[in-house]
């Protein structure tokens, strides 16, 4: 398993999991841990994407797309899908 935002968003989930059980329960003070070092993890992440941007970079190892959200292999002349969104 490669260390990713995806393995943080997973750890998350867990704990959350962790939380909830009521026959085990995760102590309170372990599980507010958790999210603080998650929460230094988002922020350096928002710094990662401020560079990615200002230098023109186009990824990072941090922030790599799953195999279920990256962009799929586009015909020839096809260069881009957009999205639209009903507000």
């Amino acid at each position: 398993m490669s260390n990713n935002i995806s393995t943080v968003r997973q750890h998350l989930l867990d704990t959350l999991a962790d939380l909830r059980n009521r026959d085990n329960p995760m102590e309170v003070e372990r599980a507010r841990a958790v999210a603080d070092v998650a929460r230094v993890l988002v922020d350096s992440a928002k710094v990662e994407v401020d560079f990615i941007k200002a230098s023109g970079a186009t990824g990072s190892d941090f922030m790599q797309a799953d195999e279920a959200t990256a962009a799929p292999q586009l015909p020839n002349g096809i260069t881009g899908i957009r999205r639209h969104q009903i507000k």
